[in-house]
């Protein structure tokens, strides 16, 4: 057994006593053993202590994936009930695809998940995932990359909105299991944790089967964090946004730490691709070495395209392979992972790349430079990073050249940045910059704005201000493993 695993009931203890306060917590129940004992640990334990203030209220999100599911949410819905815990059901609706099933379900489930938490008042939202659920993520990732992973995340931020905590992440089912037996409490076992389709579940046999060593887990989230801290400090000293399309990595930012260099740069590509994940191994490998070589060129990778100068890194979205967003009025989207679309006019829009259009002077709007379309998303200048202040693009000619403030920069790389940059269109026709204001256009990070882990937090919100947006929701914590934060 590990030494990190800890009793249940001290882990809700120390959950609870590192709260913020004042709090109201969501708790995701399936009627599951791991989720019922969740229930049940945090009933017990916030009612044992009212000086707390906090409250709970629960949510089962019934995927409708198989016959029976709609009578446990009701089963679920009684026991909340019998606790007095506010309760409701929220069923995953619509068509199913028929592959990648999990993932699907997973990004339903913490939608639910997040508007039930709104219409409860919530403050944030805690899971079920156990020590049993780390292992086997732990040895599925183990199969899949050489990389050292961190595994389930005891703290997420989901869709910049809420957090979702895991405060059992470091107790066992069978302990969670035996608490439940001292209560007398049953729980419904699922069907589909026996179904063999499932690579968790063969992982779940595998495990039981042969114990794997035990990873330290605390010590590779303390060298994440590291990463995270040293990669925000290394945007502050070696890089530099122009227009929020084209970023720069000035010459000194190469001749850093390999680690760092790594995280950053894996992350930048994510974020430049419009792509949820950092590229593989081989792919990182290859990058590194090219951007170290000195050999000046170009590299694409994970849709970015960098562009190795005497005066820096430069690096932008490819312009191929970008498909188009149309928005009824009222709607929103994210186009091509990289902007926020919110379509606050009286008629359908498209939102595409300018590679797409051969007309003249089309009006170019990016969310980051323009107030008007930005709204709400600016921060106070002052809190703006260097480079990251600057003028609107709407005066751009067809090749986008300005004036004179993008003059110092490399010319195809500007002019890559611009065809890969979005420009707005209703019925064939480009908006005119009053019609674009009512068009909201915001930056939209990957891989942070749906599902962000605690350990990349200081380096997303560092980005978040390169970008010119407002920082990321804290932590509802006053306290990680007893120390301050």
């Amino acid at each position: 057994m590990s030494p990190e695993v800890a009793p249940p009931q001290q882990a809700i203890l120390k959950f609870l006593a590192s709260l913020r306060s004042p709090a109201r917590i969501l708790v995701a129940i399936s009627g599951g053993s791991d989720s019922t004992g969740l229930l049940l640990l945090l009933a017990e334990a916030v009612k044992a202590a009212p000086h707390l203030q906090i409250s709970l209220c629960a949510a089962t999100v019934d995927h409708a994936l198989r016959a029976g599911s709609a009578d446990e949410a009701r089963e679920v819905a009684g026991l909340c009930a019998s606790l007095g815990i506010p309760h409701t059901v929220a069923t995953w609706h619509g068509d199913k695809p028929k592959t990648a099933i999990m993932a699907a379900a997973r990004e339903a489930r913490y939608g639910l998940l997040a508007e039930a938490a709104e219409a409860f008042g919530a403050d944030l939202i805690v899971t079920g995932h156990t020590f049993d659920d780390q292992r086997e993520t732990l040895a599925m990732r183990e199969i899949r990359t050489e990389q050292v992973s961190s595994g389930i995340a005891d703290a997420v931020l989901f869709d910049r909105r809420f957090w979702i905590l895991r405060p059992l992440l470091f107790c066992t089912r069978a302990d969670i299991r035996v608490f439940l037996r001292e209560r007398g409490a049953g729980w419904i076992d699922d069907p589909s944790n026996e179904d063999m389709k499932y690579e968790r579940v063969r992982m779940r046999r595998q495990l039981s089967a042969d114990p794997a060593a035990e990873t330290d887990i605390r010590a590779v989230w303390a060298k994440r964090l590291a990463l995270s801290s040293g990669g925000a400090e290394w945007l502050d000293r070696h890089f530099r946004l122009h227009a929020g399309l084209l970023g720069q990595v000035v010459p000194d930012g190469l001749r850093q730490d390999r680690a760092i260099l790594d995280y950053v740069l894996g992350r930048l590509t994510a974020v430049f691709g419009g792509q949820p994940f950092v590229p593989g191994r081989a792919r990182m490998e290859r990058l590194l070495s090219f951007a170290a070589g000195g050999a000046l060129g170009r590299v694409t990778t994970g849709r970015a395209v960098f562009d190795l100068r005497r005066d820096g890194l430069f690096l932008t979205r490819e312009s191929r392979g970008i498909m188009p967003l149309v928005l009824l009025p009222g709607e929103a989207g994210v186009w091509d992972g990289r902007f926020k679309a919110v379509n606050d006019s009286g008629t359908t829009v498209k939102v595409e790349a300018q590679a797409a259009h051969s007309s003249r002077s089309p009006v170019l709007v990016t969310g980051i430079q323009c107030a008007q379309v930005l709204g709400r998303g600016k921060v106070p200048r002052d809190q703006v990073i260097r480079g990251a202040d600057v003028p609107c693009l709407d005066s751009c000619d067809e090749h986008g050249n300005e004036g004179g403030w993008a003059r110092h920069l490399p010319k195809a790389a500007w002019k890559r940045a611009v065809a890969s940059s979005p420009a707005i269109s209703s019925e064939g026709t480009f908006l005119s910059p009053e019609s674009a204001g009512a068009i909201e256009l915001t930056p939209y990070f990957a891989p942070f704005d749906r599902f962000l882990t605690r350990f990349d937090f200081i380096f997303a919100n560092r980005l978040s201000a390169v970008f010119a947006m407002v920082p990321y929701a804290g932590l509802p914590l006053r306290s990680i493993d007893g120390k301050t934060i």
